[in-house]
Order: C-alpha cells, then sequence, then structure tokens
C-alpha cells in the first residue's frame, strides 16, 4: 500500500520539523513548505527521507492565498493522495510591547499568517480530501497556542489569531465530521524553539518558580508525538479534540 502523504507547514525547523520527523518514522511520506529554502530545509528533506519518507520541501508563503491551489495541486500530481495537513507555520508578533501601541499593519501582519492563510489552507486542503483519492486516517491538526486562553498583553494579535484559529478548527471540525476527516488543535505551551529562544532567560526564571506543573521546558518532540498519537486512527471518533502540550500550565491554579 501506498504511504500516507502528510502536507505540514513551516516544517524547515521547530516544531515543524519535529512533526515531520516524527510522522515519517511513523510511515507517512512528507511534503512540507516554508518561506526559506536553505540549508536547513535540504536538512529537514535529509531527515524526513532518512526515516523511510518520500520527502519533497516546496517553497511556499501561507499568507499567499492565491498560491494555495497551486500548493495543493503540486502535492496530489507528486504523490497522487493527500491525507493530512498539519497547519504549523505561523509568526510571533514583530514587536512586543504595550498593545495600545499594536499598529494595523503588524496585526494584519500576524493575522495573515496565523489565521487567514491557515483558514484558507485548510478550507482547500478540505476539498482535495473529499475529492480523493483518500484511504487510512485522513485527518487536519492545527498547531495553535497556549495563547489561545492565556493572554500575554504584549503581544495581543498573536493571542487573537490562535483563539480565531482555534474556533475555525471547531466549526471545520464539525463540517467534516460528516466526512470521516477528524480535525483536531494541538495547543503548545512554553517550548524550546527558535521562536522562544530570545525570551529564554525569562521563561528559565519562571519555570524554576514554577509556571509549569511538570517544571521543565516543553520540546518539539512533546508536540510531535500529540500530533502522531492523533492521527493514528485510534482516535476515530474524536474530533474537534484539543490537546494541551503545556506540562499543566493551562491548569487553572490557586
Amino acid at each position: 500500500m501506498a504511504r500516507p502523504v502528510a502536507l505540514i507547514t513551516g516544517a524547515r525547523r521547530g516544531i515543524g520539523r519535529t512533526i515531520g520527523l516524527a510522522l515519517a518514522e511513523a510511515g507517512h511520506d512528507i511534503a512540507f513548505t516554508d518561506l526559506v529554502e536553505d540549508e536547513a530545509a535540504a536538512e529537514a528533506q535529509a531527515a524526513f527521507a532518512g526515516a523511510g519518507a518520500r520527502a519533497l520541501f516546496i517553497r511556499h508563503d501561507v499568507a499567499a492565498i492565491e498560491s494555495h491551489a497551486d500548493l495543493v495541486a503540486t502535492i496530489l500530481r507528486e504523490f497522487g493522495r493527500l491525507d493530512l495537513l498539519v497547519s504549523n507555520a505561523g509568526i510571533g508578533a514583530p514587536v512586543r510591547g504595550d498593545m495600545l501601541e499594536i499598529t494595523p499593519e503588524s496585526y494584519d501582519l500576524v493575522m495573515g499568517v496565523n489565521l487567514r492563510g491557515a483558514a484558507f489552507l485548510s478550507q482547500e486542503v478540505s476539498k482535495a480530501m473529499l475529492a480523493g483519492p483518500r484511504a487510512g486516517n485522513p485527518a487536519i491538526v492545527f498547531i495553535t497556542s497556549a495563547s489561545t486562553e492565556l493572554v500575554s498583553i504584549d503581544r495581543a494579535q498573536y493571542c487573537v489569531s490562535k483563539i480565531g484559529l482555534s474556533m475555525w478548527a471547531k466549526a471545520l471540525a464539525v463540517r467534516l465530521a460528516p466526512e470521516g476527516i477528524p480535525v483536531f488543535e494541538v495547543r503548545p505551551g512554553v517550548i524550546r524553539t527558535d521562536m522562544t529562544a530570545k525570551v529564554a532567560a525569562k521563561y528559565d526564571a519562571r519555570i524554576a518558580d514554577g509556571l509549569i506543573p511538570a517544571g521543565r521546558w516543553g520540546e518539539g518532540e512533546d508536540v510531535a508525538r500529540c500530533v502522531v498519537g492523533l492521527t493514528s486512527g485510534n482516535f476515530s471518533y474524536a474530533t474537534g479534540t484539543v490537546i494541551n502540550a503545556d506540562g499543566g500550565l493551562m491548569i487553572p491554579r490557586l
């Protein structure tokens, strides 16, 4: 049987790359995207191939909605199928600071990638899945954030983009449930990535102070294991499910 094909956005490095490697090891072929085609993209492709996957990198901007149809068509042409979308690509706030100083340009930039781009790509992928061919365990997984619930007033536009995507995921879950395509949401907490490197000292101190019940940073592998589990077919009657990959960060405490 042909290996199922996963499209992972923003998988050149960080959480996306770790998810790609885990899915390759679990038996998927991998199509992955990022804004930049460089040595990191080549290394990611080699890592996926080394795990047994046929791997294809496509340089792509998820915010460019007009390009989504071509992206999906390329994957279908190269692989003959598309079984899984992991919507991972995202950006942080361009500048952290007083939310009263957020500019429309900054707001629109974050929304364009994190919410608008992710939503419309999932729409295009859903149509392709419904048209077939598909087999095995089709699914869509959105990587959102603990910032769906936890407020950061120095990057409010980021928080808004993630809670908006969370609602899109719920709505899409309802739309696709009769078609047998589950939709899941994974909410990473404080994960060690390039994006969080610049605030590492802050979170080291806060973790030591008890911010995270598990007492440690999250790693990309913690998120990847959630994605692999959700897309294994073992949760066939679950959809719209939210998994907090956060070491207990989001559990309300006195």
